[in-house]
């Protein structure tokens, strides 16, 4: 997503809009957005089927879904709006089950309290196709910011959806091997929407669960409501000092996931992706193609590759692989900033499921998570070594980083031959012996994002280094 100047334009991200609150996130704007998504749906269904509106916990996230909700009654819109702050996962699940127009999630995910969102997710369940946003975007223009009227209120009504998503979820999960495996586990919930969800699932499916962080927080306890290690400390303490078999967290709106493994390492997203690939395979007997962004571990492919699975590579932005996941039999896809979803499931990121996979695989194996992930790794003939760069560099410094890769791409990085260039998203440089380098420029900051992959911790270094001293050459004059 993209935050926007105050008063002046609303951009659209990979995954909707998001601004500052009372900035450019404000009830005027809301209005305005919600009015453009309301043109698009004119030509898209029929006032039969109800819109959805969902929210996630922080500051006046439920008083702008009201707002949205009145909006669409004043359109003649039936509307259904949750009864409480819900993750994005299951107002997208109960958009296919209710044969719905679609819904509206207000949220901004992991970004930090001052930040709101919203973002349309149509019937199928998943995140908008760039045609659908292109669409919406366009509407934005000719759309007025006046308040709603306040007329059709009966139009609105609220709904429970989590009784259905779970019951969905039961089926995609082993509850009877999880019950059996006793598993002790600790839940940070990071004031999320997950909490009243994955605790309950945990219990369920008979973990010994402790959770923490799980009240509403419009500031999420003073940090950020992302599942990395900087705000999973106390998690990790919690873990190893009681010997917890694992530890768990969502971030804000639980699409993304968060996991610690016994000794309290956490886990990137990297190596998760690669360990349940390898669990739905070797426990579940699923099959299908592996789906990733250009961004993340080509430990997939050797995967892939040992397993006679296709593997398909995609821009950065988890729609790209949900529109793989609507075309093909996918196994499992992903991205290495903490989403996935698996086959049978939908096209959406959950982070609830993606949790409990993980769980159900040390069910499956009664072995320790550390130990899972090696045998994962060696069997993908890893370990590889990520990093990743963030530059801060002004909007005409990463225009000549990419104009000068694209134009006369290196020859080599750090003496390693450049043998492909890919321009899928941003620009890819494929090295000569499975090293890769991927430079992308964040739509949401000043900063050119430099990803890269290789065998050793010794390479990582050298192509980090090289990589930065050659952007360092093109800082215009």
């Amino acid at each position: 997503m993209s935050s926007v100047k105050s008063g002046t334009e609303i951009k659209f991200g990979t995954d909707g809009w998001r601004g500052i609150i009372a900035d450019d996130f404000t009830f005027a704007n809301v209005c305005k957005v919600t009015r453009a998504i309301a043109s698009y749906l004119e030509t898209a269904y029929s006032k039969d089927r109800p819109v959805l509106i969902g929210y996630d916990p922080r500051f006046l996230a439920d008083q702008f879904a009201q707002t949205a909700a009145q909006i669409l009654a004043d359109l003649g819109w039936t509307v259904k709006i949750v009864d409480r702050d819900c993750p994005t996962p299951v107002i997208a699940y109960n958009a296919r089950f209710l044969n719905s127009a679609g819904a509206l999630m207000f949220t901004a995910s992991h970004n930090p309290a001052p930040y709101c969102g919203i973002k349309y997710i149509p019937d199928y369940a998943g995140p908008a196709t760039p045609e659908i946003t292109d669409t919406i975007v366009a509407n934005i223009e000719g759309a007025s910011n006046e308040p709603p009227t306040g007329k059709n209120q009966d139009k609105i009504s609220t709904f429970d959806p989590k009784p259905e998503y779970l019951k969905f979820i039961y089926t995609l999960l082993d509850v009877d091997r999880i019950r059996s495996a006793q598993l002790k586990v600790k839940y940070d919930a990071l004031y999320s929407t997950s909490r009243g969800y994955l605790d309950e699932v945990l219990n369920h499916c008979g973990c010994q669960t402790e959770t923490f962080n799980a009240t509403r927080d419009v500031l999420f306890g003073g940090g950020m409501p992302e599942p990395k290690a900087e705000q999973l400390v106390g998690l990790v303490e919690s873990v190893k000092r009681d010997r917890a078999d694992i530890g768990l967290a969502t971030d804000g709106d639980a699409d993304r996931f968060g996991v610690v493994d016994e000794a309290g390492n956490v886990l990137t997203p990297n190596t998760i992706l690669l360990l349940l690939a390898r669990h739905l395979i070797k426990n579940k007997g699923k099959t299908g193609a592996i789906v990733r962004t250009v961004a993340t571990t080509h430990l997939l492919d050797n995967f892939a590759s040992k397993y006679g699975l296709e593997i398909y590579e995609t821009a950065v932005g988890f729609k790209y692989i949900g529109e793989k996941m609507r075309e093909t039999e996918v196994l499992i896809g992903g991205e290495e900033s903490g989403g996935l979803s698996i086959i049978g499931h939908i096209p959406e990121k959950d982070g609830i499921l993606a949790d409990m996979l993980v769980a159900e695989a040390i069910a499956y194996e009664g072995k320790p998570l550390s130990q899972l992930v090696e045998e994962a790794i060696a069997e993908a003939s890893g370990p590889l070594y990520n990093q990743r760069l963030d530059l801060h560099l002004n909007d005409a410094h990463k225009a000549a980083v990419l104009d000068f890769c694209t134009k006369t791409p290196p020859a080599e990085v750090a003496g390693i031959k450049v043998k492909e260039v890919g321009r899928k998203d941003g620009i890819k440089l494929y090295l000569d012996e499975g090293s890769w380098v991927l430079l992308r420029p964040s739509g949401t900051e000043p900063l050119m994002r430099v990803y890269l992959e290789t065998n050793s911790i010794e390479k990582q270094g050298q192509i980090a280094k090289a990589m930065e001293g050659t952007i360092a050459k093109l800082e215009p004059v």
